[in-house]
C-alpha cells in the first residue's frame, strides 16, 4: 500500500509565511489614508489613485514575475520581488507629494507580484501531490487571509507610537527579513511531458479556449470588490458609524473608536477568510470548482447589496465584514486550481498571473473610483452598487465554464 504524501511540506510552511508577511504590509494601505491626506491637505482621490496605481502594477507584474520564476527560478524571482517591494516602502516614506506616492507605489505593486499569489501558489502547486493539491492551495491563500489579521491593527499600533514615514520603513525592513525562509523552499519540476510543452503552445492553448476567456472576465469583480474595501473600508466606517457607546460589546473588544473599528473590521474580514478560503479548497477537492465559485460571487453581491442599502453601524459593520471575510479569497484556490486542472502545472504561474491581471484591473477600478466619487459626490454608494453589479455578472459567466477536460495537451512548438 502506497503511503500519503504528507499535507504541510517545507515548501508550503516557506510559501505560507512569505505570503503571510506580504499581505500584511498591504491589506495595511488603506489605514494610511487619513493620516497621509492629513497631513498634506490631500483629496481623498490622490491617495486612491495611488492605492490604485500599486493594484494595476501588481496585476500587471504578475504574469511577468511568473514568466520571469519559470526562467531564472522561483527563490530568485522572490528575492527580487521582495527587493522591489522594500524599495517601494522606502519612497513611499519620502513621498511628500501624490505624484510622489503614486510613483513610489508602482514599485510597491511590482514586489507584491514578487512576493504573491502567482509565484508562491505555482511553486506549492508543483509541490504537492494530487489528492493535496486544493488544500494546499487553500492553505497557502489562507496564509495571506492571517497577514490581513495582523497587517492593518499593526499598522494602526504603529501609527500610534511613530510617525507614518517610519512605519513604512519598518515594514521594508519587515519584507527583507522573510527572505531568510527561502533556502527551505525547494519546489519539484513540472512533469515530463509538461515540459516538452512551450509556453507559446501554452499560451495559444488558453487563447483559444473560451473557459479562458470567461474566467479571465470573472475574477475582474473579485479585484474590484476586495480592492476597494481594503483601500477604503476603514475610512467609510470611520465617517458612517456613529459614536461607539462606552461599556458596550464593543468595548469589550477594544474597539472604542470609529478608526478602531475600521482597521478590526478589516482584521475580521481576513479571520473570517482563513476559514472561507479553507473550506472552499477542501470543497474544491469534492465539487465542480465552476459552480462554487458562481456560488461565491453571488454571496458578495448579496451581501454587499444588503450592507449598502441598510443603516451601517457598528454591528452591521462586523456582521458584514464577518460575512465578506468567509467569502474574501475563496475564489483564490478555486480559480488557481481551475487553472492547473486545464492547462497544467508547467506554465501555471504565467497563465494565472494572466487572469490575475484581470482581477488587478478590477482593483484599480475599484480603489480609483472610490476616491473619485468620493471627492465629487461626498460618499461612496455608487462605487458600492457597482460593485454589486460587477459580482452578479461574476456569478453568471462562470456557469458555461467547460471544466472538463476536453482538448489534448499541444505538442512542443
Amino acid at each position: 500500500m502506497q503511503a500519503r504524501a504528507p499535507l504541510f511540506t517545507p515548501v508550503l510552511i516557506v510559501g505560507c509565511l512569505i505570503i503571510l508577511v506580504s499581505f500584511a504590509i498591504r491589506a495595511s494601505f488603506g489605514v494610511f489614508q487619513i493620516p497621509i491626506a492629513a497631513e498634506f491637505g490631500w483629496l481623498r482621490s490622490e491617495f486612491s489613485f495611488a492605492i490604485a496605481i500599486q493594484n494595476l502594477a501588481w496585476g500587471i507584474g504578475q504574469p511577468l514575475f511568473g514568466a520571469a520564476a519559470e526562467k531564472i527560478g522561483d527563490r530568485k524571482a522572490i528575492i527580487l520581488g521582495a527587493l522591489v517591494y522594500a524599495a517601494g516602502l522606502v519612497l513611499s516614506s519620502k513621498a511628500v507629494s501624490p505624484e510622489a506616492m503614486q510613483l513610489s507605489e508602482i514599485l510597491v505593486g511590482f514586489g507584491v507580484a514578487g512576493t504573491g499569489f502567482g509565484i508562491i501558489l505555482a511553486v506549492v502547486g508543483r509541490a504537492s501531490s494530487d489528492e493535496n493539491r486544493s488544500m494546499s492551495l487553500a492553505i497557502t491563500t489562507a496564509a495571506g487571509s492571517a497577514g490581513q489579521v495582523v497587517g492593518a491593527p499593526t499598522a494602526e499600533y504603529l501609527l500610534n507610537v511613530m510617525p507614518w514615514q517610519s512605519v513604512f520603513l519598518v515594514f521594508a525592513a519587515v519584507i527583507l527579513g522573510a527572505l531568510v525562509m527561502l533556502p527551505f523552499m525547494r519546489a519539484p519540476a513540472a512533469a515530463k511531458p509538461e515540459l516538452q510543452q512551450s509556453l507559446g503552445a501554452a499560451l495559444t492553448k488558453a487563447a483559444k479556449d473560451p473557459s479562458f476567456s470567461l474566467i479571465f472576465i470573472g475574477f475582474f469583480s473579485c479585484g474590484y470588490q476586495l480592492a476597494f474595501i481594503t483601500a477604503h473600508f476603514p475610512a467609510f466606517v470611520s465617517e458612517m458609524c456613529g459614536p461607539i457607546a462606552a461599556g458596550g460589546v464593543l468595548h469589550g473588544l477594544g474597539v472604542t473608536t470609529t478608526s478602531a473599528l475600521g482597521a478590526v473590521s478589516i482584521s475580521l474580514i481576513g479571520m473570517f477568510n482563513i476559514l472561507g478560503t479553507l473550506t472552499a479548497g477542501w470543497l474544491g477537492k469534492r465539487y465542480s470548482k465552476k459552480y462554487l465559485l458562481a456560488g461565491i460571487y453571488t454571496g458578495r453581491t448579496i451581501a454587499a447589496a444588503l450592507f449598502i442599502a441598510m443603516p451601517i453601524t457598528p454591528t452591521s459593520v462586523l456582521v458584514f465584514s464577518a460575512v465578506m471575510g468567509a467569502l474574501w479569497l475563496a475564489t483564490v484556490p478555486l480559480t488557481s486550481g481551475l487553472i492547473a486542472h486545464l492547462y497544467g502545472l508547467r506554465y501555471m504561474g504565467t497563465l494565472y498571473g494572466i487572469i490575475f491581471l484581470s482581477h488587478q484591473i478590477g482593483g484599480f477600478l475599484g480603489v480609483w473610483l472610490g476616491g473619485r466619487f468620493y471627492d465629487v459626490y461626498g460618499n461612496y454608494n455608487l462605487v458600492w452598487w457597482i460593485g454589486v453589479g460587477v459580482g452578479a455578472l461574476s456569478a453568471l459567466v462562470h456557469l458555461p465554464i467547460r471544466e472538463k477536460l476536453t482538448v489534448a495537451p499541444l505538442p512542443a512548438e
